[in-house]
């Protein structure tokens, strides 16, 4: 598949996304007017919307319609949103930019940032709930992004990152069992959630479940490669933080080239894993592609 044809795709979904997390951050009255603006804020800031575009492609992929996956796809974005206002906290990552806005809590203020994000991260579970049908799907989503966001997943990956900055980590192994959870997690539930909705087989299930797990690796792979030879003005957020805060990275421990050579192996794996699904795995595994390719 062409890149062209990939970006006119993305771009499509992207539009769905958008338009389906404003329908339902458009919050009653009952909500507080200065919560509500500090939800919308950190959504609408954008970002690649990655997760839910690969919600939406699974679900294609599998015989699904994306107009089943949106909720299950906003989401995830409505997750993945309430881990980033609360990594740039001042108690954690210390931000003052995220896509090159001012961070939640500069934004408003704390309080507000750390409630915003309590706040997405409720209404997620709200949404998939109420819009995914049929209730076993809906249910087995819930079961699905609550494992990965949680304490077994990004969440438990979070606290992992933190504590070694002061224990110190040493290895591959540690270092990719962290990322598992922390970024990896949350890409896999995107994939078996949009395979669930299209009532895939558990073969089909697994196959996208271990794509997701090698892609997430691929990404954090290229997310401390962009940390490290990066542009400040293209990431939308300070480069080089990780080596100030003495924290492991791909990079510190295997070096620039032998990193890049780790995400292609990395990201040849997801595409073989998913073959058997033929043409309709081909933008999945474009999306894979433009995982290498990113400069922000």
């Amino acid at each position: 598949m062409s890149s062209g044809s990939l970006s006119e795709h993305w771009n499509e979904l992207r539009q769905r996304v958008d338009a389906a997390l404003e329908q339902y951050l458009n919050l009653p009255s009952d909500c507080p007017d200065r919560l509500r603006e500090s939800m919308k804020y950190s959504v609408a800031a954008g970002g690649k919307r990655l997760r839910p575009l690969l919600t939406l492609m699974a679900c294609e992929a599998c015989g699904g319609s994306v107009e089943a996956a949106l909720p299950a796809a906003a989401a995830i974005e409505m997750i993945h949103t309430y881990s980033l206002i609360h990594d740039d906290l001042p108690a954690m990552d210390n931000d003052d930019f995220r896509r090159g806005l001012p961070t939640n809590h500069k934004q408003f203020d704390e309080a507000t940032a750390i409630l915003a994000g309590d706040g997405l991260l409720t209404l997620a579970f709200e949404v998939i709930a109420q819009r995914v049908q049929p209730a076993q799907v809906a249910a087995s989503c819930v079961l699905d992004l609550a494992n990965a966001a949680g304490p077994e997943g990004m969440v438990g990956g979070q606290m992992a990152d933190l504590q070694g900055e002061n224990s110190g980590l040493e290895s591959l192994e540690q270092l990719e069992a962290i990322h598992l959870r922390k970024t990896g997690r949350l890409l896999r539930s995107a994939l078996t959630m949009g395979a669930r909705i299209a009532q895939a087989d558990p073969q089909t299930l697994d196959s996208l479940d271990h794509f997701g797990k090698c892609v997430g690796l691929a990404f954090q792979i290229t997310d401390d490669l962009l940390d490290t030879t990066g542009d400040a003005t293209k990431m939308g957020k300070a480069v080089r933080k990780d080596a100030a805060l003495g924290k492991l990275t791909y990079p510190g421990l295997l070096g620039l080239a032998e990193s890049r050579r780790r995400a292609e192996q990395l990201v040849d794996e997801a595409c073989r894993s998913i073959a058997h699904l033929g043409d309709r795995g081909h933008r999945l595994e474009a999306l894979a592609r433009f995982v290498l390719e990113r400069d922000h």
